[in-house]
């Protein structure tokens, strides 16, 4: 089977810049992004645990459902980042020759002005959103 895509050769690579650091930190930011959130929620939940007297549930609750936010936004930001990461370091990569696209006019260019005997016959330009 022929392969769908040739290396362009004599291209150069261009050398890795900041996405490999960040792509190679990505897990570990995500994991201190999604543990330290809700280790502050356990913090402030365990003295309400740990106390026979209710607290206040209502401002337990807005914490926790803060901290969930917080998580689903760091998430969002981390798979952002991943995907521009993975965007530079396929255009980076190498390139590749594409298939040929045989253009009609390549040979012989269209004239930038039409004939004045065409401008003649040609109906007048309206907008058609006006009515």
């Amino acid at each position: 089977m022929k392969p769908s895509l040739k290396k362009l050769p004599g291209f150069v690579r261009s050398p890795p810049g900041m996405e490999w650091t960040l792509w190679r930190r990505l897990p570990a930011i995500l994991l201190w992004g999604t543990v330290l959130p809700l280790f502050f929620a356990w913090v402030r939940r365990w003295p309400a645990w740990m106390s026979a007297i209710p607290g206040d549930e209502r401002a337990l609750l807005i914490g926790d459902y803060t901290m969930i936010g917080v998580v689903l936004l760091h998430w969002t930001l981390v798979l952002t980042l991943a995907l521009g990461c993975a965007i530079v370091m396929l255009m980076k990569g190498p390139a590749y020759v594409a298939d040929a696209y045989p253009l009609e006019d390549s040979d012989s260019p269209r004239p930038s002005a039409p004939d004045a005997s065409e401008a003649e016959h040609s109906p007048p330009m309206t907008d058609s959103f006006r009515g």
